[in-house]
């Protein structure tokens, strides 16, 4: 009897202790298998036993019902441990070996998974200590004479609160087929409670499953290696989402198709990699979760660079010198090899072995450490990333000449090459006049475009070869991308050209830092600067052009001797023509002075400011974003009622200046008046719509003042505004706008 219970105790059954599972199974008879969680206890003394007393019968039972325990979580040990799928993947399998995996392999229904194997190896060393706990209960029995259930009971009685509550664990991974980070957040939750064995068991499996789940975290943050052959890391390639979602995510494909020829490590840059929610473990924060993937993203691109990447010696010299005063006498080492390279570039050069040694160990400590301390973990993650961040930041800044391509972008999408680009549009004005033919139309464009470069673009600017000039769209009706930063959508009727856009190529890696939609903020900004800059040229061409033709007209009369009477009604037609010319005019600088010197220029000494103090990537990508986004608020493109009431005077001063100068001696104003109204009403309501309070309290605020103050320096605006737009009275024919 006493051998049986022992036995029975380590999981086998026999004549006396049977399974009470496999016994009903033989009589036809299903059990639940989860009938052990509700108290069932299947190993049981065998019914047709009637020397036993029931109180003895009681305890025995309960004393096996560990030996049950020891052998599920046993079974779910072995199973998870099982290698055999490694070998099955292409290798055969001998018939000696195919019989010793049948039993395993016809209850492996799941997928393999690193980290139940990890959980098995946690269990195997609970249940060592349970079978040596059993083994010195048998030899004391054997050695002394004893009570045998109550030495038994006393052997064993700690793991009644262990075993129950593993099993109960283990049904829950199996039930719900957990894996990876929703097993380590199982774990996480049962690991909280107020039993201190059990809490000891529990920690080690944690601690086990942590293993794994270092190991993938050094390949991904050490090497930008990607270690996952079974899907239960957090990080996943982007291919995998869109296995799952299918159909859901159609534009990626086509973005990596569209990218296909670019660097690989850009592709994997923006599209590669992403954040797996389902399997972050709760315990682990976001932002910490963002650092690992972000870390490993740069560890990837620095690893691997791009073969035709080179960089100048002497702007790195002299980048160098600047960027070695500030780390002076600060810890650590240096941020830039000994020994420049001028030519094509290695990993080893932009991740030094010692900074890999340095993450490396990071992680070491935290693997070799007993508890998951999350303060710690999260520090180090921090820690990483920082460094990770501060070489890529040495990579795109330093060695690519992040600034420099910055000044380009400033240079020709800002406008702040004004000899260029008024070059320009003097060499297209009379092309810009017709409407645009959408085969030839960026052709022709092209033609002033270079020949404006030729006139005032010097041969030592490298950056004008990455411009190019471009006509995506046509039509009367342009729904520019301009809209899409509205608040609102809007249809603006508008000049076929005005859907002019510039391109920028980039090469890696700066296609981490300019992405397309930072560039295509670039092109909504510089479509619309084009679009103000041409309507302040036109504004003064007609001016020379009106005047011109008064002075031919004056000099005509003068030599013909002739009375000017004949003149003069037509000067006094046009004087107040001149005057609403001078009105618009006077918007229309304000308004680009406002956007070039309020809005452009002190955005970009904030940003330079934040350049020169920064040797973070993460942080120099966050300032670059809020310089765009800064640039888009303060010129009002993201206010749709502010960006159409804008395109419409735009658009209304440029009918203005057409009909002005084709005017000549017709005596038809009626076309000038309604033009004059309208243009009365848009500015006056741009006034209004600038001066109210929801604008004034917002961080437009500052800028905004300068340019109403501008605007409404003598009250003409804040006194019209009113009857504009809140008197109803027939207004003159043409209005004379006398600011004195």
């Amino acid at each position: 009897m006493l051998h049986e219970l022992l036995l029975a105790l380590v999981g086998y059954t026999g004549d006396l202790i049977i399974d009470e599972r496999e016994h009903q199974k033989s009589l036809g008879i299903h059990l639940y298998p989860d009938a052990a969680i509700s108290g069932h206890r299947c190993f049981k003394l065998a019914p047709d036993i009637s020397f036993i007393d029931p109180s003895e019968r009681e305890l025995i039972e309960r004393l096996i019902s560990l030996g049950f325990y020891y052998r599920e979580l046993d079974r779910f040990a072995t199973k998870s441990r099982n290698l055999s799928w490694i070998r099955s993947g292409g290798v055969p399998l001998s018939p000696l070996d195919r019989a010793s995996d049948s039993e395993l392999s016809s209850h492996e229904t799941e997928n393999p998974s690193v980290y139940r194997r990890a959980i098995g190896n946690g269990l195997v060393e609970v249940l060592s200590v349970y079978r040596s706990a059993v083994l010195q209960i048998e030899q004391r029995l054997l050695s002394e004479t004893m009570p045998i259930l109550a030495t038994v009971t006393q052997g064993l009685n700690k793991f009644f609160v262990i075993l129950p509550p593993l099993y109960e664990l283990v049904l829950e991974i199996e039930r719900h087929d957990l894996r990876g980070g929703k097993l380590l957040n199982l774990l996480h939750k049962r690991f909280h409670c107020g039993v201190p064995e059990l809490q000891a068991c529990i920690q080690r499996l944690l601690w086990h499953g942590h293993q794994v789940l270092y190991n993938q975290l050094a390949s991904w943050m050490v090497y930008g290696v990607l270690q996952d052959q079974h899907g239960e890391f957090f990080i996943r390639m982007q291919e995998d989402r869109d296995a799952e979602y299918g159909s859901f995510i159609p534009d990626t494909s086509e973005k990596l198709a569209r990218l296909s020829a670019d660097d690989k490590s850009s592709r994997d840059w923006h599209f590669g990699y992403h954040i797996f929610l389902d399997m972050l473990p709760e315990y682990i924060p976001m932002r910490a979760a963002e650092s690992i993937l972000f870390a490993g993203k740069s560890i990837r691109i620095l690893r691997n660079p791009s073969p035709g990447f080179k960089f100048q010696e002497a702007l790195y010299n002299q980048q160098k010198g600047k960027c070695s005063q500030k780390v002076h006498g600060s810890a650590g080492c240096d941020p830039f090899p000994k020994e420049p390279i001028n030519g094509n570039m290695t990993g080893e050069e932009f991740l030094p072995q010692s900074e890999a040694d340095k993450i490396e160990t990071m992680l070491q400590d935290l693997k070799e450490s007993s508890e998951f301390h999350k303060r710690s973990f999260e520090c180090s993650v921090e820690s990483i990333r920082a460094v990770a961040a501060s070489h890529l930041w040495q990579l795109v800044v330093v060695r690519a000449d992040l600034n420099g391509h910055l000044k380009a972008l400033k240079d020709y999408f800002l406008l702040a090459k004004g000899d260029f680009f008024q070059c320009f549009l003097e060499e297209s004005r009379q092309l810009m006049r017709l409407p645009p033919r959408p085969s030839t139309a960026e052709a022709q464009i092209t033609v002033p475009f270079q020949l404006a470069a030729i006139k005032t673009i010097s041969e030592g600017d490298k950056y004008f070869s990455r411009v190019s000039l471009r006509m995506p769209s046509f039509g009367i009706t342009v729904k520019s991308s301009q809209v899409d930063l509205s608040n609102g959508s809007s249809e603006t009727s508008v000049d076929g050209w005005d859907g002019i856009a510039l391109e920028y190529s980039v090469d890696w890696p700066l296609q981490l830092f300019f992405t397309q939609e930072v560039l295509s903020k670039y092109r909504i900004i510089f479509q619309y600067l084009l679009r103000l800059k041409r309507t302040q040229m036109e504004l003064e061409k007609s001016w020379a052009s009106v005047m011109h033709q008064d002075h031919t007209d004056f000099a005509k009369h003068r030599k013909e001797r002739k009375n000017c009477s004949t003149s003069q009604p037509r000067r006094q037609r046009l004087i107040p023509m001149w005057h609403v010319r001078e009105h618009m005019a006077f918007l229309i600088r304000n308004l680009q002075f406002y956007i070039q010197v309020d809005v452009i220029e002190s955005q970009w000494k904030v940003l330079q400011s934040h350049i020169q103090n920064s040797q973070d990537f993460t942080e120099l990508v966050g300032f670059h974003q809020e310089y765009l986004s800064a640039l888009v608020s303060q010129s009002f493109l993201d206010i749709g009622s502010v960006s159409r009431i804008m395109g419409s005077i735009m658009m209304l001063c440029l009918q203005f200046c057409w009909k002005i100068e084709n005017q000549e001696s017709s005596e038809n104003t009626s076309e000038l008046e309604r033009i004059t109204e309208e243009f009365n009403k848009k500015s006056n309501s741009l006034y209004t719509i600038l001066r109210s309070s929801r604008l004034s309290g917002s961080q437009r605020a500052p800028f905004l003042r300068r340019f109403l103050l501008r605007m409404n320096f003598n009250s003409f605006f804040e006194a019209t505004a009113r009857g504009v737009l809140n008197v109803v009275r027939p207004r003159p024919s043409v209005p004379v706008s006398n600011r004195q």
